[in-house]
């Protein structure tokens, strides 16, 4: 049976949980970026950083628009961030990738709301 993006998600939060014991808060974006790649890949799941996002525009390349701050499995996108509040902002954002990229399913995962897997964790969808 081929694994999901729901599947990869699971994972994925349980790691974070795990970034977030080891670490503690107050890091910036970047440690917890790195120590989640690192312990994604402990985990077995194949994880790629500073993932560059193409936008088109009438079958026209625009270029790079964006970087993803993570792509898990090449199907889930993960966008870190370490702030008071992640906002309507950040989830547009990764709306955004997930557009642009062609990817279902994302992740907006907040280091600094405790615990992180039920306050820090956003899921967004595109077309699932």
């Amino acid at each position: 049976m081929e694994a999901t993006e729901n599947d990869f998600s699971r994972e994925i939060i349980g790691a974070a949980v795990e970034v977030q014991r080891v670490l503690g808060s107050g890091l910036l974006e970047s440690a917890y970026c790195a120590a989640l790649a690192l312990e994604l890949d402990d985990r077995g799941l194949q994880v790629q950083r500073e993932v560059p996002i193409v936008a088109e525009y009438k079958g026209r390349s625009l270029g790079v628009s964006y970087r993803a701050d993570l792509l898990v499995e090449n199907s889930v996108v993960i966008e870190v961030k370490a702030l008071e509040i992640a906002t309507d902002v950040h989830r547009a954002q990764l709306l955004s990738y997930l557009r642009l990229g062609g990817y279902r399913l994302g992740l907006l995962i907040n280091f600094r709301e405790f615990p992180v897997a039920t306050k820090g964790v956003s899921r967004i969808a595109n077309r699932l």
